[in-house]
């Protein structure tokens, strides 16, 4: 911008001193120029590497410009010198070539219509319809009256250059073209000084051009200049609107120029020159004719490459399996591709002439009618020259069937005809057949077939919003004794027992009820109703919906337990336990399924093979039972629980020869019965940890009391999950070595329960820990299903008679007669026998007289921790005191 300045300013002094046009042309075109060059030379080499085009451009410019200025300025040295062509013309001529192709480069040439014969051709006609424009009306008469002819090479190349890049520059955008107005408006002005130099030159022979003609390219120089800081612009882009536009001038100009012509020859008026006129629009017609000519062929050759590719994408697409046909608005074939034949069974022929719409299927033909007449009203295809759209529907095929096809639809518009609709359609049967199958298994079992568990609950929501809470129940259905099928028949064969299980349960619901496998072996059935029956609403209609959920949870029970399910060749029994939950106002649905989950938890625990009906405090006992397994952890963290010691005495001696480990919670300083807590942390599964640590603690205690010299002995309760834990025989082991307590000390006792339901396993780990010198004992003798084999198999030490048989005695002779059985089987089978449940005192004297060894119960001493067994160590018991009254 400092450059300019200073060039404004040598520019208007020049202006102001008086000195001949010629000298003053000089100077201000080579202040202009140098001016030109300095600016554009330091934009060019401060712009960013990704500007690569516009840096070339002002290169070029600045070129241009430096030639320009040397011509300016040695033109007064060669004037009047015998040569028509001058050594300052040629670098004027170089310079001008130089600014041409620098203001070419500062627009982009668009990608369309724009080679470089179409630039070359429009540059010539322009040019030379202006040349003969300024012929006939300055020119011509000018050059009749020179007494001496001069070349016009330099004015009509700068015409030219002008021409050729003026629309290129115009068209462009005006974001970005302000350097190529700015070089183009230099270009002009050159002309304009050469042409009046030139003029003055014919008129004068030799003299001067009037001196503001001199200074226009100066100060187009100067605006250029400032441009590349004023503007800061790119390589615009053209603009196809204004290129459309300007393709029109170079015509507009051949036809004024061949009025021109015209006119003169009409007038008569003789060409000074011979025959320059003519041959110029001569030449300008000849290159409009070879043009059209070339516009021609590539017009037919597009045309061409048009219907080729037409031909091969209606090839492509049938070779891809689709069915190509072209229809009319109304849907009338015109044309039929030959893959109909393979993919609907019609021949092409039969289909040209008749309506579309009289295979497609009746509830998609309104939409595509639609899609149709829509592409038919639109006015301007949408980008791309043409109109899509894609549409979906059901096309009957030849022989009967209905078929799901997608299609896209595509408007070609005809000249001198109506628009036509070239549509290409795909069968998605497979694709459908596909998604309805991954429905399918999204919400159904692949192991029964049945509805799966969200299948089960999003119905049960749909249900409950449209119906609310009346005639609606839901009814759990879990499979007794199915955790060992897979052990026994393995997966497979559990898999098919669970398919039983639900042809079944299918055929014992009504056809109306949702049937549902809800997960491993429970399944789910949502009553919507409560049938006809209860249909009406009104009296007993409640009451009649809830007899029938409880009639079929009945049936269902039936269902499972009927007859044995047959898998492996052999024989399956089940049983079935059902739980029902009847839908109140106000209750989610989650919350009705949780309640019929919880009643079929409930009917389990009962013993199976029975149907509850959900009460409200089922869920509480569920909440406590929760509440007291997360209170079990704490106070199994928190040290809460306590040991405590029942004496197990030798009845004739009142000896204490061992004692049984009991364990003892105070939550909150308030005591916890065992029997409110032991269930709760055999199904946690803290019942493991809890005994593993009652083992040590009881270990440790018996093994100080045996090193005063105390014979006595150890026994505890242990429970399945605790036996069947991982390394239990390890633990004992354990507890056992860091104790020093002798492994024929303790005593394991196992109620008979255990030894039948997972017989196999606690028989093997039992029989490990006997080996160590592990005694082992069946509590509760005479209760349970153990059959004397067992006795047998497991090498036991000792039977306890269960309390229901102790307390009987003296009262109910059958009870009697059983415990004295019991006494004399043991003795027989060399087993020590312990009764426990000792309270009264005609209890004992009976069981002495029987021959029972030893014995334990509140008669003979109560629990007591640690410190009361103490005091035992050397005591000698009598039956009533002193251990009575210690306790």
């Amino acid at each position: 911008m400092t450059a300019a300045g200073v060039g404004a300013v040598v520019l208007a002094a020049a202006l102001l001193v008086e000195m001949p046009s010629t000298a003053l042309a000089a100077i201000a075109g080579v202040a202009a120029g140098l001016t030109a060059a300095v600016s554009l030379g330091v934009a060019a080499f401060r712009v960013t590497p990704r500007s690569g085009r516009r840096s070339a451009a002002w290169r070029w410019l600045a070129a241009g410009a430096v030639t320009w200025l040397a011509g300016v300025g040695m033109r007064p040295v060669v004037e009047g010198t015998p040569f028509a062509v001058t050594f300052a013309d040629l670098l004027l001529l170089v310079g001008t070539v130089l600014l041409a192709i620098g203001c070419g480069l500062t627009v982009r040439r668009q990608a369309y219509g724009g080679s470089l014969l179409h630039y070359a051709t429009n540059a010539y006609v322009s040019g030379a319809s202006l040349f003969a424009i300024l012929w006939v009306a300055l020119l011509g008469p000018a050059y009749a009256r020179a007494e001496e002819p001069i070349t016009l090479v330099l004015p009509v190349i700068c015409l030219f250059a002008t021409c050729a890049v003026a629309p290129a520059v115009l068209s462009a955008r005006p974001a970005g073209r302000g350097v190529g107005l700015a070089a183009l408006a230099v270009l002009a002005a050159t002309t304009v000084a050469e042409v009046a130099t030139a003029i003055g030159r014919l008129t004068a022979a030799g003299g001067d051009a009037p001196a503001v003609t001199g200074v226009l390219a100066p100060a187009a120089l100067l605006m250029l200049a400032a441009a590349p800081w004023a503007c800061r612009d790119h390589a615009a882009p053209s603009r196809p609107a204004a290129t459309a536009v300007l393709d029109v001038v170079p015509l507009a100009l051949a036809a004024v120029a061949t009025a021109v012509l015209v006119v003169r020859v009409l007038a008569g008026s003789p060409d000074p020159s011979v025959g320059v006129l003519p041959i110029v629009v001569g030449s300008t017609v000849l290159v409009l004719l070879a043009k059209v000519l070339v516009l021609a062929l590539e017009s037919a050759g597009m045309r061409g490459t048009l219907e080729s590719g037409e031909r091969r994408l209606i090839e492509l697409a049938e070779n891809a399996g689709d069915v190509v046909l072209v229809l009319d608005p109304d849907g009338v074939v015109r044309e039929m591709g030959a893959g109909v034949e393979a993919m609907y069974g019609y021949r092409p022929q039969e289909l040209v002439g008749r309506s579309i719409f009289d295979y497609v299927h009746s509830e998609d033909a309104p939409a595509v009618q639609t899609a149709l007449r829509a592409m038919a009203a639109e006015d301007e295809p949408s980008a791309g020259g043409q109109s899509v759209c894609r549409m979906s529907c059901r096309v009957r095929a030849a022989d009967g069937t209905w078929r799901p096809a997608e299609s896209v639809a595509t408007r070609h518009p005809r000249e001198g005809d109506e628009d036509l609709v070239l549509i290409s359609t795909r069968d998605v049967s497979d694709q459908v057949a596909l998604r309805n199958e991954v429905a399918h298994l999204t919400f159904h079992d692949g192991v029964t077939g049945l509805p799966n568990r969200s299948y089960f609950e999003e119905r049960t929501r749909e249900v409950l919003a449209r119906r609310g809470a009346g005639h609606t129940a839901v009814v759990f259905v879990d499979l007794d004794g199915f955790t060992g099928v897979n052990d026994s028949v393995g997966h497979a064969g559990g898999d098919y027992l669970l398919s039983q299980a639900a042809r079944r349960l299918r055929a014992a619901v009504r056809a109306d009820d949702t049937l549902a496998r809800w997960g491993g072996d429970e399944f789910a059935v949502l009553m919507e109703s409560g049938g006809s029956a209860g249909a009406g609403g009104s009296g007993g209609s409640g009451a009649t919906d809830a007899q029938s959920a409880i009639d079929l949870a009945e049936r269902l029970v039936r269902a499972v337990s009927a007859e044995p399910f047959r898998v492996a060749d052999r024989d399956i029994a089940l049983t079935a336990s059902v739980g029902v939950a009847f839908a109140e106002d106000g209750v989610p649905s989650a919350d009705l399924i949780r309640n019929a989950d919880v009643a079929t938890t409930r009917a389990k625990e009962l013993g199976g093979r029975r149907v509850e009906v959900f009460a409200a405090h089922m869920h509480a006992d569920v909440v406590r039972r929760l509440e007291l397994a997360a209170d079990l952890q704490r106070a199994l963290l928190a040290g809460q629980f306590a040991v405590e010691y029942q004496p197990v005495v030798d009845l004739a001696t009142s000896r204490v020869t061992a004692v049984e480990a009991l364990v003892r919670w105070w939550r909150g300083g308030t005591f916890v019965p065992p029997r409110q807590f032991l269930g709760a942390a055999e199904d946690t599964g803290l019942i493991v940890p809890l005994s593993e640590w009652i083992l040590r603690e009881a270990c440790r205690e018996v093994a100080a009391w045996r090193a005063s010299s105390w014979e006595i002995g150890l026994s505890l309760n242990l429970s399945s999950r605790q036996i069947t834990a991982p390394r239990f025989v390890e633990t004992v082991e354990q507890a056992l070595a860091e104790s020093g307590l002798p492994a024929g000390a303790l005593t394991l006792e196992v109620i008979e329960e255990m030894l039948v339901e997972d017989a196999e396993e606690i028989i093997e780990r039992l029989a490990r820990l006997r080996a160590l010198g592990v005694r082992l004992a069946i509590d509760d003798f005479g209760t349970g299903y153990a059959s004397l084999a067992l006795l047998r198999q497991l090498p036991v030490d000792i039977i306890k008679i269960d309390p229901s048989f102790v307390d009987g005695l003296g009262r109910d002779e059958t009870l009697t007669l059983l415990t004295r059985t019991i006494v004399r089987l043991g003795h027989d089978l060399g087993l020590i026998v312990v009764a426990e449940g000792i309270e009264r005192p005609e209890q004992l004297e009976l069981l002495r007289e029987m021959g029972c060894t030893r014995g334990q119960g509140y008669l003979v001493a109560r629990p007591m921790a640690a410190r009361g067994v103490d005091s035992l160590m050397r005591t000698s018991l009598s039956p009533l005191s002193p251990l009575q009254n210690t306790a």
